[in-house]
């Protein structure tokens, strides 16, 4: 049953998947498209009636739900060693956390007011911690006090973190224990920053050492429950926003340079949660699981969502290998993820279930009949094939999954189509970036011909498309207007931190965002993202290739645990360095040399990749997926280098949101790739 509350729009009877999205008329000019807005309900902004404008209104309507209605949930540690969880998650009402905001916005408020903390443009506070309901807790009481929150990535190097608190005057970093080291040995490179904040739990003795040390530093260090203990005993009102208050400067991670600061205001970010809510269908009492890095913002904008209906977030324990087992004990009804997590689960299900005799037969039979069913009607359900076959696939994520987002990257058609049945619940694809609130598009639900495509404009968005001339997309193209994709509306930001170069680069005149992604849209009003303008690059025979969009065609391969694609503009064909998953290189070692290698061998993996039959076979198999896909003769692989050393943040080679930094990655690999280009061009295209 939909929750039931003013926030969320229902959809109307009928859906016109005909039309999603329509053109304006009087909009097309030359060089572009018409502009096109959601074919059901155009245009909002925060002028349209019962619309979230600020972001403590989010939290107000989520308090309606009632003070003792569960919100943020974790699994305690009950012992360290070894590291053990609890069974059960445990939770934090809305009316606790609407006293310990209170508590923590007024501490804060207090120290900006008597100049403890402060000296720059904004009253910005920095936030370094991974997912936990302290995160979400200190964000709530900046956006109910007036401050602007900063969040530094988990993963971030040093440098990155000192560029940011410069770059944003963070006087204040509220920060788990783990990385206050590293904010006390950075001290000396950022000045401004005075008050350090512990918001975990440590030992005594711990804490007597961090307050010591940052006292030589003539840094002030405090817990989290000394915050709170002040603030409870200096309360102050919460300070209301309004619309065009700054709240947020989200820093984007660059694959080339410094990271770049968007500057989002309260009206972005909840007017972006309100747009994501026309049509989402939860039920009472709906329960995210977060593991999704809360520095990024698709997380947010989810998490923003669920507590505008009331709903409850249960965070991860943090640890990759352990998100199955709390997924398992959490039983989530929406999980945001990314392709690189789902193609994973793909992969994993389509080798469990293509197996020998009757239980491999019967899984084929189920998924093609589902399937048929899918792109003949929408349905996703299918109630003899999901009790015998997908319950157990549906209880790998608790059971009670009803809407599994994905973004962030391109995802390919078949894997939406399948963990559309697999799940028999709705999967939806969206576009967007940091720059508008991870709001831009998505697929409707039970839309049959939904998958490829990511879906039409959201109520707060238009679009359009601009020509590409350089690399043959125009506004004029047939059967679909083609060219690179910009998005208007509420939701998007208007500048970079300090940063009028890139800002210019990005936002026009008339405010639309130059995405640098190459669009089509569809008879049906459908966003597909075809190329990529950034990343793009000419080989030698004058073809443009887009470096990115390859590797992601690839990446649905289960033999593909990372890839990365190099082109070279004097040469006339593209290489690449695969980094194998560890079971099916093992199963392929196995069946090309006649000998058992298993997954856990490391010697025996490394040795794999020097087998030249071995790499040969590889390139088979990625080659017959890149053909499936229709890529380009000139956009297939060519040469093939296999390795185990794979790319890390660690190693500099990839940046925290997992894209690889192309500079660093061919760096890493240069003599394996310069010696795959000193072998020639192959005289024919691999067999399949």
């Amino acid at each position: 049953m939909p929750v039931v509350t003013e926030k969320i729009v229902d959809w109307p009877a009928v859906k016109p998947y005909n039309k999603q999205a329509i053109p304006v008329p009087g909009t097309k000019r030359p060089g572009q498209s018409a502009h096109y807005r959601n074919a059901i309900w155009g245009l909002i902004d925060e002028t349209t009636p019962n619309t979230l404008v600020t972001l403590d209104q989010v939290f107000a309507d989520g308090m309606k739900a009632g003070k003792d209605h569960n919100f943020l949930g974790y699994r305690p540690v009950i012992s360290t060693n070894p590291l053990k969880f609890a069974p059960a998650f445990s939770w934090i009402t809305y009316g606790e956390v609407d006293t310990r905001r209170r508590y923590v916005g007024s501490t804060i408020h207090n120290l900006f007011q008597t100049g403890e903390l402060g000296g720059g443009e904004f009253q910005a506070v920095g936030i370094w911690a991974p997912n936990c309901p302290e995160w979400q807790i200190i964000d709530i009481a900046l956006q109910s006090y007036q401050k602007v929150s900063v969040s530094l990535y988990d993963t971030l190097g040093t440098d990155s973190v000192a560029y940011i608190i410069e770059h944003a005057h963070l006087s204040i970093v509220f920060s788990t224990s783990d990385h206050i080291p590293t904010l006390l040995k950075l001290a000396s490179k950022v000045p401004m920053l005075r008050t350090i904040v512990c918001i975990n739990p440590i030992s005594p003795e711990a804490a007597r050492v961090l307050r010591e040390w940052s006292q030589t530093l003539g840094l002030s260090f405090k817990l989290f429950s000394e915050v709170e203990a002040y603030g409870k005993a200096n309360l102050i009102e919460p300070i209301p926003a309004y619309p065009d208050l700054i709240a947020s400067i989200c820093y984007t991670s660059g694959t080339t340079s410094n990271p770049k600061g968007a500057v989002l205001k309260h009206k972005s970010l909840a007017i972006a949660a309100q747009s994501n809510l026309y049509g989402m269908e939860l039920p009472d009492d709906a329960c995210l699981l977060s593991y999704l890095p809360l520095a990024h913002i698709y997380e947010r904008i989810c998490e923003l969502c669920t507590i505008a209906v009331g709903g409850k977030i249960g965070y991860y324990t943090g640890d990759p290998l352990r998100l199955l087992e709390d997924a398992q004990i959490l039983k989530p009804n929406f999980f945001p993820s990314v392709p690189r997590v789902l193609n994973r689960v793909y992969q994993a299900a389509m080798v469990g279930g293509n197996v020998p005799g009757i239980k491999g037969k019967l899984f084929n039979k189920a998924l093609q009949t589902k399937l048929a069913n899918l792109k003949a009607t929408g349905e996703v359900t299918h109630a003899f094939w999901d009790r015998l076959v997908f319950r157990k696939i549906q209880a790998v994520l608790g059971g009670q999954i009803l809407l599994v987002t994905s973004g962030s990257a391109p995802i390919s058609a078949d894997v939406m189509n399948f963990l559309k049945v697999a799940f028999a619940c709705e999967v939806q694809e969206g576009y967007g970036m940091t720059e508008n609130c991870a709001t831009c598009s998505k697929t409707w639900p039970n839309d049959p011909t939904a998958a490829g495509t990511v879906g039409p404009p959201q109520p707060v968005n238009e679009v359009k498309v601009v020509d590409v001339p350089a690399m043959g997309y125009t506004s004029e193209d047939k059967p679909n207007p083609r060219g690179e994709l910009c998005v208007r509306g509420a939701n998007c930001f208007g500048t970079y931190y300090k940063d009028a170069k890139n800002t210019a680069e990005t936002v026009d005149a008339e405010g639309w965002i130059h995405t640098g992604d190459v669009a089509e849209i569809d008879t049906a009003g459908r966003i597909k993202i075809v190329d990529r303008v950034k990343n793009i690059m000419k080989l030698s025979q004058g073809e443009y290739v887009a470096l990115e969009k390859i590797e992601n065609v690839y990446s649905s391969t289960p033999i593909v645990a990372q890839l990365y694609v190099h082109g070279d503009g004097l040469q006339s064909y593209l290489v690449a360095v695969l980094i194998p998953d560890p079971v099916q290189l093992a199963a392929l070692a196995s069946d090309v040399t006649g000998t058992k290698v298993l997954p856990d061998d490391a010697a025996a993996l490394a040795a794999a990749c020097k087998n030249p039959d071995i790499v040969a076979q590889a390139l088979v198999i990625l080659t017959k997926v890149a053909k499936k896909q229709d890529l380009k003769g000139f956009e297939l692989i060519k040469r093939l280098y296999l390795s185990t050393d794979a790319f890390s943040v660690d190693n500099n080679t990839m940046t925290p949101t997992l894209k690889i930094r192309r500079k660093d990655a061919y760096n890493m690999y240069k003599t394996e790739i310069d010696a795959l280009y000193a072998l020639g061009e192959p005289a024919s295209s691999n067999k399949l």
